[in-house]
């Protein structure tokens, strides 16, 4: 299943995805975290060292499209291959847990999670780049990503409604939106809620830093039964924002077992791979239309198969083969 958490700036959302893949790693559940934040500190919240280095997936970005390309004949050459690119039959698929070059060169293993990430802006990057341009590299994985029940993708999204800057907020099976009690975080629910209404994300509010009983009200007041569960202030998370992430058993039992309901809400959830494959040719449309036409100097939507819907029925060798 794939999960993604969103909030405004400053909410949270980095501390509870943390929490959530260390939850599901503890467990022995096969997860792969991915941070897809412009702010890059889903490792530091994992328990990593401040300054420790994950190679970026966009420093690969040539090595992961020409994988992934395989030789599906629709796809002329990896240079031809962007953010929205779909799948389709000779395409190379992920699984979560596997071994590829792609893993190989990007993932590494931090407090009991497998991680991957986008990586920061470099000096190059300012005043000419946009962040998006990192997060295709994660659009790109999900497009190709064949996860089942019991198998989770976290990703820390950027903040706000940028996701909606691309299609990547389709990709998830369950999107966490963390919201404090305050006027501005539920705004951003609001507005993330409204853009999503019309492409059936499953969207679930959790509280964060909440101190009593009229904070839940204030959330359920403004989310109703979008309001799945609420975390409250945590001396736990208080160390772990200082450098000293305990395990996480030591977190407070309140807390933990709102984790733990966030997993239930995961796996009560369905995976809908018709919607999903239909959200990704129409996404490549509309950016083949409105950009990547003109870049490539051809027509990307001959990219789409449209004899291929992925799901679980797609693959064709087990998932601890290299192909």
């Amino acid at each position: 299943m794939k999960v993604a958490f969103v909030g405004k700036g400053g909410s949270g959302k980095t501390t509870l995805a943390a929490l959530f893949a260390r939850h599901l790693a503890t467990q022995g559940r096969p997860v792969l975290a991915i941070d897809a934040d412009i702010n890059q500190h889903l490792a530091v919240a994992l328990g990593g060292s401040v300054g420790a280095t994950t190679t970026p997936l966009g420093e690969n970005l040539p090595m992961i499209k020409d994988y992934l390309r395989g030789d599906n004949p629709r796809i002329g050459s990896a240079a031809e291959m962007v953010k929205t690119t779909p799948p389709g039959a000779g395409s190379r698929l992920l699984r979560v847990v596997e071994d590829n070059p792609v893993y190989s060169a990007c993932v590494r293993t931090v407090g009991g999670v497998r991680l991957a990430v986008t990586g920061e802006f470099t000096a190059e990057d300012l005043g000419v780049a946009c962040y998006h341009s990192k997060v295709g590299a994660v659009e790109l994985l999900l497009n190709h990503m064949v996860d089942g029940s019991g198998e989770y993708v976290v990703v820390d999204m950027t903040a706000g409604a940028d996701s909606f800057a691309s299609g990547l907020f389709t990709r998830f099976d369950r999107t966490f939106l963390v919201c404090e009690p305050t006027v501005r975080s539920v705004g951003v629910y609001r507005q993330y809620a409204g853009y999503a209404r019309d492409y059936g994300v499953a969207l679930s509010v959790v509280g964060n830093k909440v101190e009593d009983a009229t904070d839940v009200e204030f959330l359920r007041e403004h989310a109703g039964t979008d309001l799945l569960t609420w975390v409250s202030r945590s001396t736990y998370v208080r160390r772990a924002e200082r450098g000293t992430v305990g395990p996480l058993n030591e977190l407070e039992s309140v807390n933990r077992a709102a984790v733990g309901q966030l997993t239930e809400a995961v796996d009560r959830g369905v995976q809908d791979w018709t919607a999903f494959t239909r959200w990704a040719h129409e996404f490549h449309r509309r950016n083949a239309a409105a950009w990547a036409n003109d870049r490539a100097g051809a027509d990307l939507t001959t990219q789409i198969d449209p004899d291929f819907q992925m799901g679980p029925q797609v693959l064709t060798v087990p998932a601890t083969v290299t192909a």
